[in-house]
């Protein structure tokens, strides 16, 4: 529960795929952690009892099925980033995008590990992934799931998006990128930023709600398809909306008033930000069917803004669609 007139901090927010996987970091990055230390003991009672250790060369690119999920993708996304490329033989847009994910893989050597998943073999993963079309990309760190992106991207998009994961897998998640036995760990590769967004980041993560927001629709003014302006945007209006809020006390106030469309958006947003992301859109979703006219479009025009939070790629917002779709129509 967020403590009284307080808000997270906006550069945990920044760039974050998945918000729900917030409330799970810093357990996730004590198993990483832990992961590491039992691999160094293993190490070190090898090296004394004068047993050499294997070594192999790091694979950047690798088959996954069901019975390798575990140890190929969860184990190892205690150390670095496991992106899954969900594909299938019979589908022509997967084999344009996965050989551009195969290249990435070699040019950020080591910062990622790509994992090639095919639905059609392995059927038990693309259901509870909750495939619901192909090509999808997503990613697990340290064992939790993050959301990329579905459908064909180009190779600058995909390195922006890699950027972010790469970023939020260090600093949130305390797991780097693994390197080959004997080699130096690989840089990612550095692109210059956009003056205009840089500024509206640093507004950010410095806390200046209204400095960013302005900043953002700068950005969108000049570039409305800027689609990493649209997403801090819409981060930045939802911290500035939960300012001073208390968690309980609107949780209280909503279950009492089930139709004050005002409470229901503040509880949303704080479900949202606390991680509770299903429930805050079911909340929203509820509000829209038991209400009419204007207050009915504010709760669809608030759904629509957490989707740009959470991103249109997320499964859980296809969900909540289709679920808004019902009750609209």
């Amino acid at each position: 529960m967020q403590p009284r007139n307080s808000r997270p901090n906006s550069s945990a927010l920044r760039g974050a795929v998945d918000l729900a996987a917030v409330k799970a970091a810093g357990e996730a990055a004590q198993k990483a952690e832990q992961a590491r230390a039992d691999r160094a003991r293993q190490a070190a009672a090898a090296e004394a009892a004068g047993v050499a250790p294997a070594q192999s060369a790091l694979q950047l690119v690798i088959d996954v099925t069901e019975d390798t999920f575990e140890s190929d993708v969860v184990q190892r996304s205690t150390e670095v980033p496991v992106v899954i490329d969900f594909w299938a033989e019979w589908c022509g847009p997967c084999k344009q995008l996965s050989p551009v994910l195969e290249g990435l893989a070699e040019e950020y050597a080591g910062r990622f590990v790509l994992a090639k998943i095919d639905v059609d073999s392995n059927q038990l993963l693309a259901q509870q992934f909750g495939i619901q079309g192909i090509p999808a990309v997503m990613a697990v760190v340290a064992g939790q799931l993050v959301p990329l992106f579905q459908g064909a991207e180009s190779a600058a998009n995909i390195r922006k998006i890699l950027d972010q994961l790469i970023l939020v897998a260090e600093q949130r998640f305390g797991v780097g990128g693994a390197v080959a036995p004997g080699e130096a760990p690989a840089a990612a590769p550095e692109r210059p930023e956009d003056p205009a967004l840089a500024a509206a980041h640093d507004a950010l993560d410095a806390g200046d709600l209204g400095g960013a927001i302005q900043a953002y629709k700068n950005v969108l003014t000049d570039q409305p398809g800027n689609t990493e302006a649209k997403l801090g945007l819409a981060q930045a209006e939802l911290l500035q909306r939960i300012e001073g809020l208390d968690l309980q006390d609107v949780r209280t106030a909503a279950a009492a008033e089930p139709k004050n469309v005002a409470i229901q958006l503040q509880a949303a947003d704080l479900d949202l930000v606390g991680g509770h992301v299903e429930d805050a859109f079911g909340r929203l979703v509820d509000t829209v069917g038991r209400t009419a006219g204007e207050d009915r479009d504010t709760a669809r025009l608030r759904l629509l803004e957490l989707f740009e939070v959470i991103g249109s790629d997320d499964p859980r917002v296809t969900a909540a669609r289709t679920a808004l779709a019902r009750v609209l129509f």
